[in-house]
């Protein structure tokens, strides 16, 4: 018997070990952290990873212009972390890991500029309450990327008077999106392990479907604005970008939750789930869920014959996977005239929640006010619609057309409700949108906005952008699973089923390809 104790243990020893991989384009959260505990990557050495691809891709190469500012602290707050880790304080599954950060975001040693050229070199008062959650999470701030302009209206779509327009790393001639576009194209090329957006109407959604990546409109009140430069104060947004649902979910766990500075959040008391998002990821997501397919969302014009057929084979996934898919359901109204009539509120809230902005910037701040900070820069093309609201103050107490629309804002919430009571769904899916992504020219009409779906941004309830795969020429275009207030478990669920059944969803773009040491066996 001891002799063969003996020869199974020299059996064991002589099987090799199996060794693990590392692709730093595909590397989630999950495998950073693992390669790290081995002490086969470090934050430093991740940090330069990074840095390496955005000076052959951002600066060189395709120049895709992602970055207004990187943080020339990067690599030191890096070795920080790595001395932590080395003496046993891991401060959780984000450390050490390396986040993009959109330029709306305050960041106290960095400027904060929007894209707007009069901020150029302006450094806020103190980090945005999502920027401190990160970094005190362990996460180095690689630097802030470019976006559609804040303050000002550039001739060309989806750019900025600082930093001009990101291009769509997976088709040079295009946007990577509206607003959050530097987040998209710096996550499409992998600059960083995850982003932050924003959104007062589509421009979490539209950068993610844009950029082949994943991302969150949280619910209303799930995330604080504060020290986020915002338009929509009963409805602005800030959320999560990634390559992966593992990434959105963790980054969620780190800066949702209330914030006394801003008491929007405090609707979110009571409404999170006691465990983490990362706890309801779940490959077999899709098996039960009851799933309705919006009708109206096949009305939004431009569509793409290339884009519908995506959106079928996206749909087709549901029911195969094990959901239960009622096709078509429909809330009974014109939806695309709904919301060309029933606006945003931000088109009232915006001057209100520029000074809420400015209020909260210590005495050297050059700007008080949204007069000053708007009006009468020389060379710097502003928004009339600003203009026009300066002139003309709104009274959000007691505004008839204001109210109106808050009132219909309500109507489409609860027309929302039913239909999904109706069939007691879990989610609504649509195309995100029924077209490619927006090619870099001048200026277009509203009509490109009305050509996006706003269910999510007018209601306030929480949407998930997923791939639906790529056009025949290359173009990504992302699938929307919207869900009730307070579901963003149930849509991680759902997402994550959807993600583990469609893998080739997901590649890298062409124009960025994989550079030495990227991949490593340890």
């Amino acid at each position: 018997m001891k002799n063969l104790r003996l020869l199974i243990l020299l059996g064991l020893l002589s099987v090799p070990l199996r060794a693990a991989q590392f692709d730093l384009a595909n590397a989630t959260i999950a495998d950073v952290q693992a390669a790290m505990k081995s002490g086969a990557l470090t934050a430093e050495k991740l940090v330069r990873l990074y840095l390496a691809r955005v000076e052959a891709y951002d600066k060189q190469g395709p120049k895709l212009a992602a970055f207004l500012m990187l943080n020339p602290r990067a690599l030191d707050e890096a070795r920080a972390f790595d001395a932590e880790r080395k003496a046993g304080k891991v401060r959780g599954p984000l450390h050490g890991t390396v986040a993009v950060v959109k330029d709306v975001f305050d960041t106290a040693d960095m400027p904060t500029t929007g894209g707007y050229l009069p901020l150029k070199g302006v450094k806020p008062t103190k980090d945005a309450f999502v920027v401190k959650k990160l970094r005190e999470a362990g996460v180095v701030i690689l630097g802030k990327t470019n976006q559609s302009d804040w303050y000002a209206q550039p001739p060309l779509i989806a750019s900025s008077t600082l930093g001009g327009n990101s291009l769509n790393p997976y088709d040079l001639k295009r946007t990577p999106g509206w607003s959050s576009s530097g987040t998209s194209a710096a996550l499409a090329a992998v600059f960083g392990t995850i982003g932050l957006g924003s959104e007062t109407g589509f421009s979490i959604r539209t950068p993610t479907s844009d950029g082949n990546l994943y991302g969150l409109a949280s619910t209303s009140g799930l995330i604080s604005r504060d020290g986020m430069m915002w338009s929509y104060v009963t409805g602005e947004r800030g959320g999560p970008m990634a390559r992966s649902m593992y990434d959105l979910a963790a980054t969620l766990d780190a800066i949702a939750g209330f914030d006394a500075f801003d008491m929007w959040t405090a609707q979110s008391l009571g409404q999170m789930p006691p465990q983490s998002y990362v706890s309801f990821l779940d490959k077999t997501g899709l098996r039960g869920a009851r799933i309705g397919v919006l009708k109206e969302a096949w009305d939004f014009l431009p569509s793409e014959p290339e884009v519908l057929d995506l959106a079928k084979k996206a749909i087709a996934v549901f029911p195969a996977g094990g959901a239960k898919v009622f096709e078509p359901v429909s809330l009974g109204l014109d939806l695309r005239q709904y919301l060309t009539a029933n606006t945003s509120p931000s088109r009232y809230e915006r001057i209100t929640a520029i000074n809420h902005y400015l209020a909260r910037q210590g005495p050297g701040y050059p700007f008080k006010d949204a007069a000053a900070l708007l009006l009468g820069h020389k060379d710097v093309p502003g928004r009339p619609a600003d203009a026009a609201a300066l002139a003309k103050p709104i009274d959000l107490d007691r505004d008839p057309e204001y109210r109106a629309t808050l009132a219909g804002k309500a109507a489409l919430q609860q027309a929302v409700l039913a239909l999904m009571d109706r069939y007691k769904l879990d989610a609504l899916i649509y195309p995100h949108r029924l077209r490619r992504a927006e090619l870099i020219a001048p200026r277009p009409t509203d009509a490109v906005y009305s050509g996006t779906i706003q269910l999510s941004p007018i209601t306030g309830f929480p949407a998930m952008a997923v791939p639906m795969g790529f056009t025949p020429d290359g173009n990504p275009v992302g699938l929307e699973i919207l869900g009730r207030p307070w579901s963003e478990p149930l849509l991680i669920r759902i997402a994550s089923g959807y993600e583990a059944a469609t893998p080739k969803n997901r590649q890298l773009p062409k124009t960025t390809p994989p550079l030495a040491g990227e991949s490593f066996t340890y």
